[in-house]
């Protein structure tokens, strides 16, 4: 049969993933003829031979790639046979400093072949913690520049010895041009250090003591690949409330790491889309359902039914783990509130009066990165945190765009987004902009994301909050800058997830956002595209008195919505919480009935009212804390059990008005009826309320999709009511998941919504 040559292009992560090898591998099994190489644009294949082999290998490189790669798009172009002879080569890229135009792929877990090598006593990786190939490892987080190479990362710190730098050079190899490559003999080292930092010991006596350390019940930092970990035995009463007490974090769960599957099983209830997340070589936590009677210190999720599980992700975990043969919390190491450490003097200052050591190594890291957070919801897997293992993976622009844009996003669960080309690209999660080093690593992010893709900004897309730090760092920029309602940002982002161009209904739902007549909406109904947004209804107004301390005291939304349903004494309602007196709750529904206090429309702000007079808790201590208790009591009732006042939720002149909701709930309570039962109920009413209203406007503007969208949308069950409703009535109902529905999203949604305005 007559010779074929065609010229195939590949897009996306598609460098420093293995793929030149892969294709190299494939073409010489199937006797093809020709190159590969890394150009601007991706991997630019010239191959000929057998029609039916091209076509194997074109199959192959859709439908099987490397593990790492993240194809964007196949091209292919016939081309006249040349009738070269000899073999398959892999060739120089034509321009290597164009290569910054290439994705960078994100950090994911240790593979089998590598876990294999370091479980092996034969071989000469055996209980190396930095084991790696091209298929696994650390990469977003150890990239200073492009192109990505090795004198670009962190690893140019070390000099591969002569056995690493034959894997390295053969593109037989599974380790060809894998930048982290490195040995005992040649790469980075453990050593542990005392709280003050002084070196204690290297190598696997480092790892010796910490495990040791950790089996007794101490408090130890570890190094991993996005930053420093907290980690104690999860098991052990003490030690976990030890760790709250050092850390100052009161009632925030924490993460618990598992050695495997069956480790999992013991501790959880995982239904098929926990057990795929767990396993996914990106290695989020998930949230899953805690199993009675599981061995886990009550202490690491206070009051709640459920647990945030991860398995390891790098070979030093894997080692610690097998040493401890427990499950541990790993968390975030800081104090309350503070960024992830990752500088290892930073840790050392900032770590060493809350640990009985630490077990660091000397590889840096760059890009700080927090683990990501997902959880089961709707049918899928919602991302709640975008971090390590997806960050920072392009998301597709479903329009052309004209400009690139810089997008900064919001306060809270920062992150900052770039559009290159027809693609928006999004940082780490950076986390909340008031402390100091959060605000450094903003500051770097937004340096380091547009340099590694190539962007060079010519729009900055921000909040409509003129008080957010990153709206007045839009604002000292020398470009144009273009605001974004925070509830428009979030429908956007939802949107760009799915590829949708035509205007939804939206329910954009969370705590506050900046509204155009100055007050904080949170409840919006909105019918929005790209170009802009109308707001067709919202939740009933009220006071939000004290500001930023009705969101730490949710009690004083409670006492706001109890007057609004009619209910004017507040003795009657137990509102003082403990330590203050009722003299103070009168003086601040004295401030109510005076107007004091900012008007929301807040849908969160609601639920902490509600969660307050159902007896959950009047200051919270973490964020949406009394909401997040409010949905777990509504868990203890089966919906198709759970009762529904949702005639009590009337909708009137673009208002939506759940006061009666809140008198009937303070009503049945007062006659006996179960706090859980009204928490379902609760749940119930809002949801098929809301549901109503969007399905109306929905067929009245004769638009066939409904966003779900905002923080609130994280609360489960609320979904699943709106949701199985919207589905009902044929409606097509689109719920974030790659994208969270915070404001981690935000600056997607910003992004998108520049780059669209841009192009008209």
């Amino acid at each position: 049969m007559p010779a074929t040559r065609r010229l195939i292009r590949v897009t996306g992560t598609v460098q420093g993933v293995g793929f030149r090898p892969f294709v190299y591998r494939h073409a010489t099994a199937l006797e093809l003829t020709g190159s590969v190489r890394n150009d601007s644009a991706g991997v630019f294949i010239d191959v000929e031979g057998e029609p039916a082999r091209i076509s194997e290998l074109a199959r192959l490189l859709v439908e099987d790639p490397p593990p790492l790669a993240s194809v964007g798009s196949v091209t292919f172009e016939d081309a006249e046979p040349l009738g070269r002879p000899g073999t398959f080569r892999i060739v120089a890229s034509d321009d290597a400093g164009s290569t910054r135009t290439v994705p960078v792929s994100v950090d994911t877990a240790t593979c089998a072949d590598c876990l294999a090598e370091v479980d092996d006593p034969a071989d000469r990786r055996y209980r190396y913690p930095f084991t790696n190939c091209t298929n696994c490892g650390p990469r977003y987080t150890i990239v200073l520049r492009v192109p990505y190479d090795r004198p670009s990362t962190t690893m140019a710190d070390f000099v591969m010895c002569d056995a690493c730098r034959r894997e390295y050079d053969d593109p037989q190899d599974r380790r060809f041009h894998a930048q982290p490559n490195a040995c005992a003999e040649c790469g980075p080292r453990l050593t542990w250090r005392a709280p003050d930092g002084a070196a204690r010991a290297d190598g696997d006596e480092a790892l010796r003591i910490a495990v040791e350390l950790l089996r007794s019940g101490g408090v130890v930092a570890v190094k991993g690949i996005g930053g420093y970990h907290l980690a104690v035995d999860a098991t052990d009463v003490a030690a976990v409330r030890e760790l709250r007490r050092r850390k100052a974090r009161d009632d925030k769960p924490f993460a618990v790491m598992v050695r495997d599957l069956a480790d999992a099983r013991q501790r959880c209830d995982l239904d098929e889309r926990a057990v795929a997340a767990l396993v996914d070589p990106r290695r989020p936590i998930v949230l899953a359902p805690r199993r009675a009677g599981a061995a886990v210190a009550e202490g690491v999720a206070p009051g709640l039914p459920d647990l945030g599980l991860f398995f390891p992700y790098s070979p030093l975990h894997h080692l610690l783990l097998a040493g401890v043969d427990r499950p541990l919390v790993m968390t975030s190491a800081n104090s309350s509130d503070e960024p992830i450490a990752h500088d290892d003097d930073d840790a050392v200052a900032r770590l060493g009066p809350i640990v009985d050591g630490l077990l660091t190594h000397d590889r840096r890291i760059h890009i700080r990165c927090d683990d990501s957070v997902a959880r089961a919801a709707g049918g899928h897997l919602q991302l709640l945190r975008r971090s390590r293992g997806y960050a920072p993976e392009p998301l597709p622009l479903p329009f052309p765009t004209a400009a690139p844009v810089l997008a900064v996003g919001g306060e809270l669960k920062s992150t900052v987004s770039v559009v290159r080309g027809d693609e928006v690209v999004t940082s780490h999660h950076i986390g909340d902009l008031e402390h100091l080093a959060t605000w450094q690593s903003f500051r770097q992010a937004v340096e380091h994301l547009p340099a590694l893709y190539g962007v060079t900004p010519e729009i900055v897309a921000h909040d409509l909050h003129p008080e957010y730090l990153s709206t007045k760092f839009a604002f000292d920029l020398d470009l144009p800058s273009v605001a974004v309602q925070h509830h428009h940002a979030h429908v956007a982002s939802c949107m760009v997830e799915h590829g949708r161009r035509e205007p939804v209904v939206a329910l954009a739902f969370d705590g506050l956002g900046y509204g155009p007549d100055g007050t904080l909406w949170g409840g919006e109904v909105l019918v929005a595209d790209y170009a802009g947004y109308e707001r067709a209804a919202h939740l009933r107004p009220v006071q939000m008195p004290g500001g930023a301390a009705a969101i730490r005291e949710p009690w004083r939304m409670a006492l706001v919505w109890a007057r609004a349903a009619g209910r004017s004494d507040p003795d009657q309602l137990g509102l003082a919480p403990a330590g203050l007196d009722a003299t103070a709750v009168h003086a601040v529904a004295d401030l109510v009935d005076r107007g004091g206090g900012r008007p929301t429309t807040s849908v969160g702000r609601l639920f902490d009212a509600v969660a307050v007079l159902l007896g959950c808790r009047k200051h919270v201590t973490y964020e949406a804390q009394a909401a997040i208790e409010l949905e777990a009591l509504a868990r203890a009732v089966d919906r198709d059990d759970a009762r529904s006042f949702a005639e009590d939720v009337p909708f009137a002149d673009g208002v939506l008005d759940p006061a009666p909701l809140v008198d009937r709930i303070v009503e049945e309570r007062a006659r006996g009826i179960p706090a859980a039962v009204l928490a379902a109920a609760f749940h119930e009413s809002i949801g098929l309320a809301t549901a109503r209203v969007a399905h109306d406007l929905a067929r009245a503007r004769d638009i066939d999709a409904v966003v779900l969208t905002g923080g609130v949308f994280q609360n489960v069950r609320l979904s699943e009511i709106v949701v199985r409703e919207l589905d009902r009535s044929g409606l097509t109902v689109l719920t974030h998941e790659r994208v969270p529905p915070n404001d981690g999203g935000l600056s997607i949604g910003q992004a998108a919504i520049a780059a669209f305005g841009a192009g008209r």
